[in-house]
C-alpha cells in the first residue's frame, strides 16, 4: 500500500501568479542592465596601500608570512610611491621595521625627528607631493616588547602613553605626515594629538583614529612584517576591543569624534562588516577599514593552492567593504587592483 498521497497539481498557479508579475531577474539578463543598476562600484578612489619600511639602501626584503609583500629602504619606497601615484592610488600609510638595536621598553624613538618614518614621509613627500601620507604613532615598532605603550610592571601605562605618542606625532606632521592615523587605543589620545597640532601650527593635518580596533587573531602576519612577532610580551586585550562587542566599538568611535578625529577606521575589516556599517549609520562620518595581514595572506594562500579564484575574491571582499559602507580600504592588494581597474577603464 501506497503510504504516501499522491502528488497534487490541480490548476497550479503560475509564476505570474506567484510573483504577481514581479520578476527580479530581469535587470539581471545582460551585462549592460547589470551595470545599470549596481548598487555599489570599486574604484581606484578606495584604495590605501600600506607599506613596509627597513633600513638600508635599494632595498627590497620579502616577507614570508606574506607572499608578494616586501619591506623597501627609503629610496625604494619612493620609487614604490612613484608608481602608486601614476596608478590613481590617493594615499599610502607607512609602517616601520625599526632596528633592534633602537628599541627600547619606552618607544622612545617615535621621539627622533630622523627615525625610519620620518624619514620615508620626507623623501616621498619631496618626491610625490600629490599623494597623500599616513602614518600611525603607535609605539610597537619602537619598542622592546612589542607592545603599542609604555610597559610598566606589567601594565601599559596610559597616560603616559599619550604623551609620548603626541611628541611623536608633531614630529610626523612636521616630516610631511598629511594624516596621523594612531592605532595604539590609549584612552585620550585622539584629543591629545589634536591639540598638539594645532598649538604647532598643524590645524590642517587630519587624524584617522583606529577607533574600533580589536584583539584579533588576524594581526600575525603583520607582526612578523615590523619585527614584532616574537618580542610581543602577553597580550594587547587591556587596550585593544574584544572581538565581542559591538556597544563598546561605537562608544570608542563616539568619543573619538568628540575628541577631534575627522575619519573613523575599524580594524580588522572583513570579520567587522557589522561594525562598519553600525558606525557609518551612526555617525555619518568617513569611515574606513584595514584588510589586514591575516585577512590578505589567507586569500594568497587559498589562491596559491588553487582553492578559490584569488583574483576574484579578492574583489569581491573590497567591494563588500563598499557595501558595508567604507569610505576607502587599506589593503596590501591595492597596487594589483588599481592596476586591474585601470586596465578595465
Amino acid at each position: 500500500m501506497n503510504k504516501h498521497p499522491a502528488f497534487q497539481a490541480n490548476s497550479p498557479r503560475t509564476v505570474d501568479e506567484i510573483t504577481q508579475g514581479r520578476r527580479l531577474r530581469r535587470m539581471r539578463k545582460a551585462d549592460w542592465s547589470r551595470r545599470l543598476v549596481q548598487e555599489n562600484q570599486l574604484t581606484v578612489n578606495d584604495l590605501i596601500w600600506p607599506i613596509f619600511l627597513c633600513e638600508g639602501t635599494n632595498r627590497r626584503e620579502d616577507i614570508n608570512a606574506m607572499p608578494g609583500v616586501q619591506r623597501f629602504s627609503v629610496d625604494m619606497a619612493v620609487r614604490e610611491a612613484e608608481r602608486a601615484a601614476k596608478l590613481g592610488i590617493p594615499a599610502i600609510a607607512t609602517f616601520a621595521n625599526i632596528d633592534p638595536d633602537l628599541r627600547d621598553d619606552a618607544g622612545s624613538g617615535i621621539l627622533d625627528a630622523d627615525n625610519l618614518i620620518n624619514r620615508a614621509t620626507r623623501a616621498i613627500k619631496n618626491a610625490v607631493p600629490e599623494i597623500g601620507m599616513i602614518t600611525d604613532v603607535a609605539l610597537d615598532p619602537f619598542t622592546s616588547h612589542g607592545h603599542d605603550g609604555i610597559l610598566r610592571d606589567g601594565i601599559i601605562v596610559n597616560d603616559e602613553t599619550v604623551e609620548q605618542i603626541t611628541k611623536g606625532a608633531v614630529l610626523q606632521a612636521a616630516a610631511g605626515a598629511d594624516i596621523i592615523a594612531p592605532s595604539d587605543m590609549m584612552d585620550g589620545r585622539i584629543g591629545a594629538i589634536r591639540d598638539a597640532l594645532d598649538q604647532n601650527g598643524f590645524q590642517d593635518v587630519a587624524i584617522m583614529a583606529y577607533a574600533t580596533k580589536f584583539a584579533s587573531a588576524f594581526y600575525g602576519p603583520y607582526r612578523e612584517a615590523i619585527g614584532t612577532s616574537g618580542r610581543l610580551k602577553g597580550d594587547k586585550k587591556t587596550y585593544y576591543i574584544d572581538p565581542a562587542n559591538t556597544d563598546e566599538a561605537v562608544r570608542e568611535a563616539e568619543q573619538d569624534l568628540a575628541e577631534g578625529a575627522d575619519s573613523l577606521m575599524v580594524k580588522p575589516g572583513l570579520p567587522y562588516l557589522d561594525i562598519i556599517r553600525r558606525l557609518k549609520d551612526t555617525f555619518a562620518m568617513p569611515t574606513f577599514a584595514y584588510q589586514v595581514s591575516g585577512e590578505y595572506t589567507m586569500i594568497k594562500a587559498a589562491g596559491a593552492n588553487g582553492w578559490i579564484d584569488e583574483e576574484r575574491v579578492m574583489m569581491e571582499t573590497l567591494l563588500a567593504f563598499k557595501r558595508a559602507g567604507c569610505d576607502g580600504i587599506l589593503t596590501y592588494f591595492a597596487p594589483i587592483v588599481a592596476g586591474r581597474l585601470k586596465a578595465g577603464s
